[in-house]
């Protein structure tokens, strides 16, 4: 078992510059990004009006997520996080795989807000090149994250302010254009239970739902990652709990009742809808505001890919600096970036240009199916080590700096939850991959942890040999 102060030791050399508002709006807007502006319209095709369940299910696993987090980030703040947490309370192979998986995951889903930017481009430029946007826009956040990590914090910080408040005024809005409409709660009830009804493919398609919304919360968890490089990882996590968790699921939930009341959920979904969003704000009839949803939408999808490229390079990082990557991916920069990892982290983007060149209308549901499997295990992880974790601070008599009440029972609900939905990935078309990629994927790397391992043992065994 790793100690954490050996883990803390081997990590050192990234600045501590991100401040407590900083993580605490990064936290919010990371997981405010594709899942929400362009994955709900894929959940709406299966849930109907229905989805607002689908998403109160997957808030409430986040929820649980962001608990069992929150206690382990504060006892022990680090970049390697979750990973760090898994080596050092279940053993070193779960701390390799959950890495892994985790980067794995974070890798592809930059890919898939590449895609999603490309694809909102459309609405201005027709004519150009998808391919063209996802170069400039790649090379933009990459020189924002080769810079330092001050600068990303920044960056992050107004395009998550301009998320949040976009959603807010959405809302209002939103809200405003139902209360003054003529049909009032006749056209509520009309778009909830009509067109199929509330429930128009059954709990089936609820629960389809409910996958695709732990897609759209996936980055809730980057906080316990950016901890690692906070000036006071203690007061930034305590605050983050206590406020974004329960923020960014009123976000989801309230948005989407009001835009599948606002809006038949089968116009929403049909061949020439882009963003729900931008959808609900063209019908009913509000001058420029498709363009004005457009760019914020841009912004959203930007700003999760921002903090993606910031997670997954840090993810590697820890990796190497563990001695389960190249020595390459631990080096920093004079400005306290690790580089190389970054630039690796960037292949997501190149997967993303490929397959969307490929195959472009199906770009965003096969980038998410794929990087789907990283955030379950990942998920899983996290609630697993978490029971860990608590069966240890109570056998060591230690004293929790922060406790959630019942968060062992948290944790199991978490991991049963996680499970359920790995499971029925399986017998759902749209994800099937997911484990066709994920089972292989695991077995690799545990085939390539005992390889290195057996290989430095003979190594250290042969020089004890030379020295006798």
């Amino acid at each position: 078992m790793s100690s954490f102060d050996e883990i803390q030791n081997r990590e050192a050399g990234l600045h501590k510059k991100l401040s407590a508002k900083q993580m605490g709006m990064i936290a919010i807007g990371g997981a405010i990004g594709t899942g929400l502006f362009m994955g709900s319209k894929f959940a709406i095709s299966f849930a109907g009006p229905a989805v607002i369940v689908s998403y109160a299910i997957g808030g409430l696993i986040a929820f649980a997520l962001m608990a069992c987090l929150a206690e382990m980030t504060v006892q022990h703040p680090t970049s390697g996080s979750f990973g760090a947490n898994a080596e050092h309370y279940i053993n070193p192979l779960a701390g390799f795989l959950v890495r892994y998986c985790y980067w794995a995951c974070i890798v592809l889903a930059v890919g898939t807000e590449i895609t999603a930017v490309a694809d909102y481009m459309k609405l201005w430029f027709p004519n150009v090149g998808s391919w063209v946007w996802i170069g400039f826009f790649s090379l933009t956040l990459l020189v924002v994250n080769a810079y330092s990590v001050k600068a990303f914090g920044l960056v992050e910080y107004w395009f998550s302010t301009i998320k949040v408040f976009a959603i807010i005024v959405f809302i209002l809005l939103s809200i405003g254009i139902l209360t003054q409409s003529n049909q009032g709660m006749t056209q509520v009830v009309t778009h909830l239970s009509g067109h199929g009804g509330f429930f128009p493919n059954g709990f089936s398609g609820v629960w389809i739902g409910v996958i695709i919304s732990i897609f759209s919360y996936l980055s809730i968890e980057m906080i316990a990652v950016a901890a690692g490089e906070a000036k006071d990882p203690e007061k930034a996590v305590k605050k983050a709990f206590k406020s974004t968790a329960l923020r960014l699921i009123l976000f989801y939930l309230l948005s989407l009742f009001l835009i599948v009341t606002l809006v038949p959920w089968t116009v929403l979904i049909g061949a020439d809808a882009t963003s729900p969003f931008v959808m609900v704000m063209k019908i009913v009839g509000i001058p420029y505001a498709d363009s004005i949803l457009n760019f914020i939408v841009i912004v959203a999808a930007l700003s999760a890919m921002n903090s993606m490229l910031y997670i997954s390079t840090r993810m590697l990082f820890s990796l190497s600096r563990a001695g389960d990557a190249p020595k390459v991916f631990g080096r920093i920069s004079s400005n306290g970036v690790p580089i190389n990892a970054l630039l690796l982290s960037a292949v997501g983007i190149g997967i993303a240009s490929i397959v969307y060149t490929i195959n472009p209308a199906s770009a965003f549901p096969i980038m998410i199916a794929l990087s789907m499997f990283g955030a379950l295990f990942t998920w899983g992880s996290i609630f697993v080590t978490h029971m860990f974790f608590r069966r240890h601070m109570v056998q060591q008599n230690i004293q929790l700096k922060f406790k959630i009440p019942a968060s062992r029972f948290i944790s199991l609900f978490g991991f049963i939850a996680i499970l359920s939905i790995t499971v029925t990935t399986w017998f759902t078309s749209e994800f099937k991959s997911t484990l066709q990629f994920g089972v292989p994927l695991v077995l690799v790397l545990i085939f390539f942890y005992y390889l290195k391992r057996s290989t430095v043992k003979l190594n250290l065994n042969s020089s004890e040999e030379t020295l006798k």
